[in-house]
C-alpha cells in the first residue's frame, strides 16, 4: 500500500502510529446531523480518523447501522471489525436501548463485555462512551423524563462496569465541555451537529492522546466542510420525522414511565403511613 508522507515541516508527537480505525455503533455513528454538500453523512468518525494520520495513511471502516442496539453490535458488527484488524476501535450505541420495553440492562452489560474484549483480545485500543442527561437538551414530559434518566444511568452503569473491568477508554459526555451547549446538536436533538461530531471526534482523540497514541493533526472545531442546513430543513424534520419518532418511542417508554410513578405513589403512601 503506497503511503502519503506527512508533511515535512510537521513534527509527529512521540508515540504509537494509528495505521487503522473502525466504528461501531448506531445512528450516531453513522455520522446523522452532519450532513455532506453530495449527500449522505459526514461524523465524527472521518475527523478522528483525519486528525490519526495524514490523507491515505489510516485505514477506515465504519460498520454503523441506524437503528443499531448493543446486540446488533456484537452479532453483526462485531465479525466485520475483527476482519478489519483495528488498531483503534470506537463504540458508540446504548441509547437504542434505553428507548425500548425490553430493555434490559444486563444483556446489555454483556454485549458490550463481548465487543470490547474481542476487540481488544486483537490487540485494539476501545474507546467507548457514556451518556449524558438527555432531559438538558431536550423536552419530554415529566414521567417520560424520569422514565429516561432512570434507564440512561443503568445504560451508564453497564459501561462503567466493563470500563472498569476490561481498562477500555470511554469518553464521558455529561462532562465534556460543550455537550450541552444547544450549537451542539442537530434540530431533533438527539444527534449532534457538526459541531456535536467534532466535540466528539476532539475527546476521542484527547482519550487516545492520553494512552500514548499519537494524533498529529487535533480535531478542528471550528465548522466546515457539512451542509448548512435552513429553517425549512428544520422544520421538516419536526412535521414528518422528529413528532413521529417520539410518538413512537413513547410509546415504549410509557409503561416504564407509569411503574415509576406507581412506585413513587406507594413510596409515598407508605412514608404516611410510617409517619
Amino acid at each position: 500500500m503506497i503511503v502519503e508522507k506527512v508533511p515535512a515541516a510537521r513534527v509527529l508527537p512521540a508515540g504509537r502510529q494509528v495505521a487503522s480505525l473502525a466504528i461501531l455503533g448506531d445512528s450516531t455513528a453513522v455520522g446523522l446531523g452532519d450532513p455532506l454538500p453530495t449527500g449522505g453523512w459526514r461524523g465524527f468518525g472521518p475527523l478522528l480518523m483525519a486528525a490519526l494520520g495524514a490523507s491515505g495513511e489510516v485505514r477506515y471502516r465504519n460498520l454503523s447501522v441506524l437503528g443499531a442496539r448493543m446486540a446488533d453490535l456484537r452479532r453483526q458488527q462485531l465479525p466485520g471489525a475483527l476482519v478489519a484488524k483495528p488498531d483503534v476501535a470506537v463504540i458508540l450505541a446504548g441509547m437504542n436501548d434505553t428507548l425500548r420495553s425490553d430493555f434490559d440492562p444486563v444483556a446489555l452489560r454483556e454485549d458490550l463485555d463481548a465487543t470490547v474484549s474481542a476487540l481488544q483480545a486483537i490487540g485494539a485500543v476501545v474507546l467507548t462512551t457514556r451518556y449524558h442527561d438527555h432531559g438538558q437538551v431536550f423536552w419530554l414530559p415529566g414521567p417520560l423524563r424520569r422514565a429516561l434518566c432512570h434507564r440512561v444511568e443503568q445504560l451508564n452503569g453497564a459501561v462503567d462496569q466493563v470500563v472498569a473491568q476490561r481498562g477500555a477508554l470511554c469518553l464521558d459526555l455529561h462532562v465534556t465541555p460543550g455537550a450541552y451547549d444547544s450549537a451542539a446538536w442537530s434540530v431533533d436533538r438527539l444527534h449532534p451537529s457538526e459541531l456535536g461530531h467534532r466535540l466528539l471526534a476532539c475527546g476521542f482523540a484527547e482519550l487516545l492522546t492520553g494512552v500514548g497514541i499519537a494524533v498529529p493533526y487535533p480535531v478542528d472545531l471550528a465548522c466546515g466542510g457539512g451542509r448548512q442546513l435552513t429553517a425549512a430543513h428544520h422544520i421538516g424534520w419536526l412535521v414528518f420525522r422528529g413528532t413521529p419518532w417520539l410518538i413512537r418511542r413513547g410509546r415504549d417508554l410509557i409503561p416504564y414511565a407509569a411503574a415509576i410513578m406507581a412506585q413513587d405513589l406507594l413510596g409515598r403512601l407508605r412514608q404516611q403511613l410510617v409517619s
